[in-house]
């Protein structure tokens, strides 16, 4: 595309207009400049709530390739690609699930999360090596991440996905955007001109951190991550989440400190399977069968227990 095509399409884009609500905002002091943005942020969970319909879609999809095996892929260029690749890292942790489950890529590789490189995201047949660099298939299911909804990287990875079959979503802040047009599901949070014309890590990041959040953790507790609303599947890998995998048990049993810790210890920090002994008094071996049958659902293996 040419510079003057660029500018064009730019300039039809309501993410790149200019907000009339801070043309003075180089005139103003410090607290009047942090007022101003936070009237705009106050616009991005009303736009967000207009497309939850669409998000809950893409969950009840993603949630389905979870079971059969698939992924969820995000991708993305510049602050799109790195808040996926925030999103996808932090499920591990979270959630206990593996690091393939949920994979971020970004134009540019691993570097581009740390420096930018913006020009990576110009390649359509970068986002196709990308996805095929990760074996992606028909089971997985790929969200491409762009506040303007134009940016070739993602373009490519779409209709690639299209192609064989897999899932697409796309996650924009432009109506009618054209990954929205590509993708099976169109989750397009429309904020607003940016408080800072076209400075798209704003309003528009943080509708796409809001979606990113819902997506995985939707899914999560779809699959039976959660118990009450409780993180009942985090993994205790240093003395944090040891500590917070013993809050979890006692805010789930009405335990104290002392009981919670022997049953992790005696359960390996397995957080459902302890919840699951002291609720219900079952043997590790019974706990662990009971888990398996209900897969995994905590809730599920208690209330079986107490229907008996």
């Amino acid at each position: 595309m040419t510079n003057d095509a660029l500018i064009a399409a730019l300039s039809h884009l309501v993410s790149e207009g200019r907000n009339p609500e801070t043309m003075d905002i180089d005139l103003l002091s410090s607290l009047e400049i942090v007022q101003r943005i936070n009237q705009q942020d106050q616009l991005v969970p009303v736009a967000v709530e207009k497309v939850l319909p669409e998000i809950a879609q893409a969950v009840d999809k993603i949630t389905a390739a979870f079971k059969l095996g698939g992924r969820l892929i995000y991708m993305g260029a510049g602050t799109s690609g790195r808040l996926g690749v925030l999103d996808a890292s932090e499920c591990p942790p979270t959630f206990g699930v593996s690091d393939k489950m949920v994979i971020g890529l970004i134009a540019g590789g691993p570097e581009a999360i740390l420096k930018a490189k913006e020009g990576a995201e110009d390649s359509p047949l970068l986002g196709v090596e990308d996805l095929k660099s990760i074996g992606f298939n028909s089971k997985d299911v790929v969200v491409g991440i762009a506040a303007s909804g134009r940016t070739p990287y993602v373009i490519g990875a779409l209709h690639y996905a299209n192609e064989i079959g897999a899932t697409s979503v796309a996650l924009s802040c432009n109506p009618d955007s054209t990954i929205a047009d590509i993708a099976q599901i169109a989750i397009s949070p429309v904020v607003g001109p940016e408080a800072l014309t076209g400075s798209t890590r704003l309003k528009s990041g943080t509708a796409q951190k809001l979606v990113l959040n819902m997506l995985t953790t939707a899914s999560m507790i779809r699959l039976g991550k959660s118990y009450q609303n409780l993180m009942v599947d985090v993994k205790a890998t240093n003395k944090k989440l040891v500590a917070r995998a013993a809050r979890i048990v006692m805010q789930a049993t009405d335990c104290d400190e002392s009981l919670a810790t022997q049953t992790l210890e005696a359960t390996d920090y397995d957080v459902k399977l302890a919840i699951l002994i002291l609720l219900t008094g079952m043997e590790l071996g019974q706990a662990k069968k009971q888990l398996e049958k209900q897969d995994g659902f905590l809730r599920k293996a208690v209330e079986h227990h107490q229907d008996k």
